[in-house]
């Protein structure tokens, strides 16, 4: 007589397995979902929250001052739509080579200054 043979059913811990193996890849998809949706960069921020970016007069360093607080001396403010916001942005990255002179001019800084 023939037997016939049926499918056989996943183990429970097969089953298990796999169900665990589902819900950390949604647990993971939605992580990324709510990353993107919110508008969070990987990058860091220049500056924390309640502060501002100014930069060494004549030089490339910075520091960040916090708000209503004004300019330390030697320093000066970014000019107008050229400051950086985060860490290696267009403007993070172009300061590193430029500065703003004594009379406020954008200045080129000399390699290895």
């Amino acid at each position: 007589m023939n037997r016939i043979t049926l499918p056989s059913r996943p183990t429970t811990r097969a089953r298990r397995a796999r169900r665990l193996g589902a819900v950390a890849v949604a647990v993971l998809a939605g992580g990324v979902a709510a990353v993107a949706l919110s508008g969070c960069s990987v990058r860091d921020s220049i500056c924390g929250n309640g502060e501002y970016p100014v930069m060494t007069i004549g030089g490339t360093g910075s520091q960040c001052v916090k708000n209503g607080e004004e300019v330390p001396e030697g320093y000066t403010r970014y000019p107008e739509g050229k400051v950086p916001r985060k860490v290696d942005d267009k403007w993070d990255v172009y300061w590193r080579s430029h500065t703003v002179d004594k009379d406020g001019a954008v200045v080129e800084v000399p390699e290895g200054e």
